[in-house]
């Protein structure tokens, strides 16, 4: 079956930095679209940042735009989100997303939790 681990999630400072992967398996990785999203408290699930199965095209939400980056190694599977200049507002549970480049199947990660302390 298709498994999403998100790994990397923890307790920073406001200005540090952390790098959240997500390893895929039971799909073939080079034909999904690999989003990052995330959810705090109280709030709705909300988009981060997704890159395209070749991993030539990006796209940002507003609020990390210059500050995260998303990348993916299809040898491993793996898709990465690099957050710097991390700020409160930051925190929230994040969540990995694969979307197949020509049907609606989708799936989504357990979530890793982000904490960043002001």
């Amino acid at each position: 079956q298709v498994q999403l681990v998100e790994s990397g999630g923890g307790l920073v400072q406001a200005g540090g930095s952390l790098r959240l992967s997500c390893a895929a398996s039971g799909l073939t990785f080079s034909i999904y679209r690999m989003g990052w999203f995330r959810q705090a408290p109280g709030k709705e699930r909300e988009f981060v940042a997704h890159i395209e199965a070749s991993g030539g095209n990006t796209n940002y939400a507003d609020s990390v735009k210059g500050r995260f980056t998303i990348s993916r190694d299809n040898a491993k599977n793996t898709v990465y989100l690099q957050m710097n200049s991390l700020k409160p507002e930051d925190t929230a549970v994040y969540y990995c997303n694969a979307k197949h480049i020509l049907t609606v199947a989708g799936y989504w990660g357990q979530g890793t939790q982000v904490t960043v302390s002001s």
